[in-house]
């Protein structure tokens, strides 16, 4: 039986992606778990794993299609299975979808728009940048009027260059910067000679950087989260010194490519905390919280042009060196562009670290819709005060950041309290 293959919802604000590549070609068999397509998100390209089995009877959309989430983009049916496009997708099967245009226009650029689709247009190359979005009919105009597209700001959801975007670039190009070569003399009662400012080249110009869609994505999810939970902070200091020494005398046993992080022991040792606070594991849901049965921790990691989070499923459950392989296997994906819609989707919990940089301390913004995010900054070696003498001591600076709605800064303490069990005393994390 044939069946419809729909464009999946990769997060909880995804509303359309970007077939980029399809993987298995029309008359070709897929197995089921099989990669059949490349899409691209505002987060990264993902791999989409086939979820039927047989052969790809027809791709109903093409390679740099924007299309909406749920709306169908291949079938796949049994060989030689006879298939009713029509009843089936309520259409003869041709490939192409109508572009997803701005989501807002006028009445009457509905129709002028519509006017336009109804007339064979030419050709026009659709391979944009990495990173640049713009609509179909942008594009179009673009072509015929010559214009670089990275020069146009968009203004359509996610920075998407639109058609009045294309226009309003025509009425007014950008003006190059005028450059000035200026003299500057000391004042006449100075001793020093005069200075002649006179550099052999000009300073560069300006430069307008469009917003790429994981940036743009990122703003527009981080000003939501700041602008509708009101978040609080609680900041503690830990002893990392045992846990600086088993670390080591763990990796001296891994080969090269094994070793484990501060920062899986930190995401093992959350996931375990959370055990005790499953207010802070968490999501508000309109009135109600829905506290998770899983333990999924989410861990940031920097990418070109932005930041992606990965997450270990079932990380309260997992050994330590299987936490380390799979956040690591996660990270070199994200890095390359091509994680797995699992590598993105379902954290109940965020740590974000930037101790790699040595940053002692910071606040992260809560990734929504989980309800606590944990800043972990760098492990330092700095004088502290025991038995009244002072000594050298490691010590770590973490903070959370929490929606009030869902806790108070009472839980919040008590849960950076019983992180401090598991980080000060590392042996429990690999027992």
């Amino acid at each position: 039986m044939a069946e419809i293959v729909t464009m999946p919802k990769l997060g909880f604000d995804m509303a359309e992606g970007t077939l980029v590549r399809w993987v298995v070609q029309e008359g070709e068999q897929v197995a089921k778990g099989a990669i059949l397509a490349e899409i691209e998100t505002d987060k990264a390209t993902v791999e989409v794993e086939s979820i039927y089995e047989g052969v790809v009877a027809r791709h109903l959309v093409q390679e740099g299609d924007i299309v909406p989430v749920n709306m169908p983009i291949a079938v796949v049916s049994a060989p030689g299975e006879e298939i009713d496009y029509k009843a089936l997708v309520g259409e003869d099967g041709e490939k192409g979808v109508p572009p997803v245009e701005e989501a807002a226009v006028s009445e009457e650029t509905e129709t002028a728009t519509a006017r336009e689709r109804a007339v064979p247009q030419p050709e026009v190359d659709t391979q944009l940048p990495s990173g640049l979005r713009a609509s179909p009919l942008a594009r179009r105009i673009a072509h015929e009027e010559g214009i670089d597209l990275m020069q146009v700001i968009g203004s359509g959801p996610s920075g998407r260059i639109t058609k009045k975007d294309v226009q309003a670039f025509l009425e007014s190009p950008p003006v190059e910067a005028a450059v000035a070569v200026g003299v500057v003399e000391a004042p006449e009662k100075a001793a020093l000679p005069p200075v002649i400012f006179a550099p052999e080249a000009p300073p560069p110009a300006d430069k307008v950087v469009p917003l790429n869609r994981l940036r743009a994505a990122i703003g527009r999810r981080m000003t939501e989260v700041k602008q509708q939970a009101p978040h609080f902070y609680v900041t503690y200091e830990y002893d990392m010194a045992a846990l600086m020494a088993l670390r080591s005398e763990v990796n001296s046993l891994l080969p090269e490519g094994e070793k484990i992080s501060v920062n899986d022991y930190v995401v093992k040792a959350v996931a375990l905390t959370l055990r005790e606070y499953p207010n802070l594991n968490a999501s508000l849901k309109g009135n109600e919280i829905l506290q998770h049965g899983q333990v999924n921790v989410g861990v940031a990691v920097a990418v070109e042009g932005g930041l992606l989070t990965v997450v270990c499923h079932d990380t309260d459950r997992k050994p330590l060196r299987l936490i380390s392989s799979e956040v690591r296997a996660m990270a070199a994906r994200a890095r390359e562009g091509k994680v797995r819609p699992d590598d993105i989707q379902g954290s109940t919990f965020s740590v974000s670290n930037l101790g790699m940089f040595n940053v002692e301390h910071f606040i992260a913004i809560i990734n929504p819709p989980e309800a606590a995010i944990l800043a972990v900054g760098a492990v330092q070696e700095v004088p502290v005060v025991r038995g009244g003498q002072i000594i050298p001591g490691m010590r770590m600076k973490a903070t959370i950041s929490v929606d009030h709605r869902v806790s108070d800064g009472a839980e919040a303490a008590r849960f950076m309290r019983s992180l401090q069990r598991y980080l000060e005393e590392p042996l429990r994390l690999l027992v």
